[in-house]
Formats: C-alpha cells, sequence, structure tokens
C-alpha cells in the first residue's frame, strides 16, 4: 500500500511555498493564498500563454499546458490568468485539430516539442486537448459553462479527440511519446469515444511495468483528472507499481533531477485522492 502520510510530509518537508499550498488544496480543498496563486501565475505572456525554460519570451504550449497543470492543483483554473491560458490553447489549433508550437522555436524546442515533428504534433495535441477538456469543465470557471462534451471548448476538444483517434495504430499503440498515451486516452475517454480510449489503455498496460514512477503517477492522475474509476484495471494496477517504488523518504524519484521529486509526490497524490 502507499504510505500516503510519509508523501505528504515528504512535500511539507521539501516542497516550496506553492508545493505546500498545492498538498493543502488536493487534501482538504483550502484556498491558497493570493500571494501564492500570483506566484503561481507569474510570467504569462500578454496573449496568455507560458514561455519555456527554452524559449526566451515566445509562448509555449507544453509550457503553457504544465503551467495549468500547477494551477490546477491550486483550485485556480477558474482566475483570470488559467481562463485567457485555455483561451490561449484554443485559438493555437491548426485547421485539422492538431498543435504544434510557434515555429520561430524551432531551433530550441526540444524533441516532443519540435514544429514539424509529427511525433511532437501529437502528444501537443493530447496536451492542449487534455487541459481544454479538464478547463471546460471546471466548476469555478468564469462564465456560463455548456452542457456538451467538452464544456465551453467543445468544438475544440472534439476535433482534437479525432485528431488523436485518426493517429491510433490497428493494434492501439500510437506513434508518438509515451505521455502522448495517456493523454489522448483521457481526452478520448471524456469524448465518450471508450473503444479508442479503451485501446489505448491497454497499451499503457502492457507498458506500465517498465515505466518510471513519474510516468505513472502523471498517467494515474490524468485519468482520475477525466473521470476513470480508481478501480480501473489499469489504476489498480498504477497503484500497485507506485506503492513498490515510494522510496524510504516517502517521495517518488523524478524523471527530471531532485528538483522535481516534489511535483512529482503532488502527482501521486493527486492520482490516489
Amino acid at each position: 500500500m502507499i504510505d500516503m502520510d510519509a508523501a505528504i510530509g515528504f512535500v511539507v518537508a521539501h516542497g516550496d511555498t506553492v508545493d505546500r499550498a498545492r498538498l493543502s488544496w488536493l487534501r482538504t480543498g483550502a484556498v491558497p493564498q493570493p500571494g501564492v496563486l500570483d506566484e503561481a501565475e507569474v510570467g504569462q505572456t500578454p496573449d496568455g500563454g507560458w514561455p519555456a525554460f527554452w524559449a526566451g519570451e515566445i509562448a509555449s504550449v507544453d509550457a503553457t499546458c504544465f503551467r495549468l497543470a500547477e494551477l490546477d492543483d491550486l483550485g485556480a483554473l477558474g482566475r483570470p490568468a488559467a481562463r485567457k491560458a485555455l483561451d490561449w490553447l484554443a485559438s493555437r489549433q491548426l485547421p485539422d485539430g492538431s498543435w504544434e508550437e510557434d515555429p520561430a522555436l524551432a531551433n530550441q524546442a526540444p524533441s516532443w516539442a519540435q514544429p514539424g515533428n509529427p511525433e511532437a504534433r501529437l502528444y501537443l495535441t493530447a496536451n492542449a486537448g487534455f487541459w481544454l477538456t479538464v478547463g471546460g469543465h471546471d466548476a469555478r470557471s468564469a462564465g456560463p459553462l455548456d452542457h456538451r462534451v467538452g464544456g465551453v471548448y467543445a468544438g475544440v476538444v472534439h476535433a482534437a479527440a479525432q485528431a488523436v483517434a485518426y493517429r491510433i495504430n490497428p493494434d492501439g499503440t500510437w506513434p508518438s511519446f509515451l505521455a502522448a498515451g495517456w493523454l489522448g486516452a483521457a481526452v478520448l475517454h471524456r469524448q465518450e469515444m471508450f473503444y479508442e480510449s479503451a485501446r489505448m489503455q491497454a497499451v499503457l498496460g502492457e507498458r506500465l511495468p517498465g515505466m518510471t514512477p513519474a510516468d505513472v503517477a502523471t498517467m494515474a492522475a490524468a485519468l482520475r483528472r477525466v473521470g476513470v474509476a480508481p478501480q480501473d484495471r489499469l489504476l489498480t494496477a498504477a497503484r500497485h507499481r507506485l506503492a513498490e517504488t515510494q522510496r524510504s523518504d516517502g517521495g517518488w524519484t523524478s524523471d527530471d533531477g531532485d528538483a522535481f521529486d516534489v511535483h512529482t509526490t503532488l502527482a501521486v497524490i493527486r492520482a490516489c485522492r
């Protein structure tokens, strides 16, 4: 079993102010102090996105999705900064339903965000589609919600789901990075394209034993966020894997260095709520 008390203790001991506020929201729904929210939103460009550390001052689809994940953990998707970011993401969708980074980032972007790379395009499409799915149904959003699947971004999310489904291979695999699988499966699940989502989830289940703790945590958190049941076979297997990989200090190892171990541990807590 996952030692949740130890995980909480790890975040308290090693996290910063924003991390601890994320923990409080995930555990109890405690509303963060305004200063914490301002800190989490810092650096937003005038058009609504956030730049990546490698992107200079140009807003990045990938970085904006990462920041929305942090704001979601603070209950802040209804604040003006997040709504502006979601609107920016929606405005960046290409005619075929996909997303790519700004061509001006071609010389700086890593492989998963490289403009013109089909693998990066599928990953960014699944990522942007996921956050527009979540943001479109957030109960704290500004303005009226739309009852359709996808909420206020219904048409955008539907096109994103179609773009993802089009790229699924006959065996359920997808021609992109691993993360595109769970983000795409989440988008398809929420769009009620259950057969397509199940095919991708079956492949994720096969790959689970070789996945890192960070990947397992992020996958489980994404699927739970769109309403996949906790008793689902894949999520049950994910919790077993996370229990096996929890460290003696209560945390989990990130794929991006020690500085991100708290982020990975928060993803586990989010997945197991």
